[in-house]
Parts: C-alpha cells; sequence; structure tokens
C-alpha cells in the first residue's frame, strides 16, 4: 500500500523537530562512513533530533547513543536511516517493524531494490523528509514460529523470505505443505521457499518463482529443485497459515530467514508461517516498482 504522508517528521523547524528520534543502521565495513556518520549525525542534532545508532555504525565514531540493534525499537524512533545495501534494510525492518518505523534506505550497495537513494541524494532527501514530501510503502511480512514437540521454540520475523532446506551435505529432505490445515502436496527437494512480494524479487524469482507486485496481498511458495517435475510455485493470499512440516530422517536441515537468521531444524519440525502484525513502512521519492525491475533488471527500454 502506496500512501502520501505529511506528518511525523514534516516540519523543518528546529523546535518541532526536538524529541523526535532517528535511528541510524549502517553495513559493517565500508570505508566513507567513517567521515560520513559523524557528520551526519551533527546534521541531524542540529535540527533537534535525538540520534542513535546500532552498534555496527558506532563502531566508526563515538556516537552519542549507541544500542544493539535489536534495541531501537524499544525506543519508538520516527525515522530509521540506513546506509547499506539491501541485506542491511532487511535486517532494519526486522529491527524496527514492530515500532511504526518509517525506513529510509540509502544505496551503499550493488542491486538496491529496497535502497533507493545514492549516497548523494541522502541530505536531498532528509530535507525532503522534513517538509513531508515523500510516500511510505507499506511492505507486508512474514511471522515464523518453529513448533517442534507442539511447543514453539523460536518465532522470528522476515521481510523477504522463510526458506527450509538441507544442509551443505545433506541430501534432499521431505517436505509436506499444508495451507490453512489443508494437505497441499510433499515435496523432496532441497527446499521450500515463502515468500513476501517484497521478497518475490530475491531467492525466489532465481528458484523460478514469479515477480508479486509489492501491493498484492499475497505470498509465493517456491520450491528449490523439486525432484518432482510437476511441482510448480503457488501463490496464495497472504491472510492464510503456512505449515512445513520437515522429514529429514537421519539427514540435517536448516531454517532461514531473510538469508541473515537461522536455525538448524530436526525431523518431525515444523515451520509455521503466517503474515506478520506490523508492515516495513519504507519511504519512496523517485522510482516505481516497474521503473526499478527495468534498472535491477536489465529490462529493455522503451
Amino acid at each position: 500500500m502506496l500512501e502520501k504522508m505529511r506528518e511525523n517528521m514534516s516540519d523543518a523547524s528546529p523546535s518541532s523537530a526536538r524529541h523526535k528520534t532517528v535511528a541510524i543502521i549502517s553495513k559493517p565495513d565500508r570505508p566513507e562512513l567513517r567521515q560520513l556518520l559523524p557528520t551526519l549525525e551533527k546534521w541531524l542534532q542540529e535540527r533537534g533530533y535525538l540520534v542513535e545508532v546500532d552498534e555496527e555504525s558506532a563502531a566508526y565514531f563515538s556516537a552519542t547513543a549507541s544500542m544493539p540493534r535489536g534495541e531501537l525499537a524499544a525506543h519508538s524512533p520516527e525515522l530509521a536511516l540506513v546506509l547499506g545495501g539491501d541485506g542491511t534494510l532487511l535486517s532494519a525492518a526486522r529491527a524496527v517493524a514492530k515500532a511504526g518505523t518509517l525506513i529510509l534506505g540509502i544505496n551503499l550497495g550493488t542491486l538496491g531494490f529496497l535502497t533507493e537513494l545514492a549516497l548523494a541524494d541522502l541530505y536531498p532527501a532528509l530535507e525532503a523528509v522534513a517538509r513531508g514530501e515523500y510516500a511510505v510503502e507499506s511492505r507486508s511480512m512474514l511471522r515464523c514460529s518453529l513448533v517442534r514437540g507442539g511447543n514453539v521454540v523460536a518465532v522470528h520475523h522476515a521481510l523477504n523470505d522463510v526458506v527450509v532446506s538441507k544442509s551443505a551435505i545433506a541430501r534432499l529432505n521431505y517436505f509436506e505443505l499444508s495451507v490453512d490445515g489443508e494437505f497441499v502436496s510433499n515435496y523432496k527437494a532441497d527446499g521450500l521457499i515463502i515468500a513476501t512480494p517484497t521478497g518475490s524479487t530475491a531467492y525466489s524469482l532465481g528458484a523460478g518463482g514469479p515477480i508479486l507486485k509489492p501491493d498484492v496481498n499475497a505470498f509465493v511458495i517456491t520450491p528449490v529443485s523439486p525432484h518432482g517435475l510437476t511441482h510448480r510455485p503457488v501463490v496464495v493470499r497472504d491472510s492464510v497459515e503456512i505449515e512445513i512440516h520437515v522429514k529429514t530422517g537421519q539427514e540435517e536441515a536448516y531454517l532461514s530467514l531473510d538469508g541473515q537468521v537461522g536455525m538448524p531444524v530436526r525431523d518431525g519440525d515444523v515451520a509455521r508461517c503466517a503474515k506478520a502484525e506490523h508492515p516495513a513502512r519504507l519511504m519512496r521519492f523517485h522510482k516505481t516498482f516497474f521503473e526499478v525491475l527495468a534498472t535491477k533488471l536489465k529490462w529493455g527500454e522503451r
């Protein structure tokens, strides 16, 4: 869902900005940040914003207030500035989405499906934010519970996808898929992907899944290298509950979230996935979704 926003951060005067919190989240090992981050913190503070940074950002300079990334949401920042690539933004979304935080991505990576703006656009974008000249895309997220022996042993969120797959040295695993309690199919495959519309252009796309427009209320379930040639991606409404029953026997399997967080799974475990309560709220200024696709996927120009 795309919504025009002219509130929250919408007055550029220092007095109105005061008490509004901006979180800075950045990618490690980017040398340009050593000079950029202290300047950015000062720029924001001079305009009355309270600035908090994650520990990855604090490694570059003596930040005023730093904390683990997972603790930022507890401070309810109005805006999260994400300096990095799409991977950094995925991590930021998992950290702050539950606080309703607006996320502004500045691309220091390569592909940049999610991080729309270049570094040169950072300060013009912040000025536009202060004037309320931006739009917001609400991107649905997944909530995944790992159930073992009838008990929930872990709960995680993902903006892109949830993947249950074999380990590097395992043979094909067996998976049983159900949707809202209805049996769908048994799979013998390298893995199963449950992707959001945002994640439809990630691992699912490489495995042969369709591209979903971000505002489509659906998830796509994509098998990875299935043994049965008739197994194809399935698109379901995002109001359903999806369960992957893992049947590994003596083999190993692995549950991963956005390709960044994960854990081993055992024979008999169930990955139970549904739409998360809170979406990721991404700020947008220029390009439409199809313009991004055309640029990033090198589609032909008119």
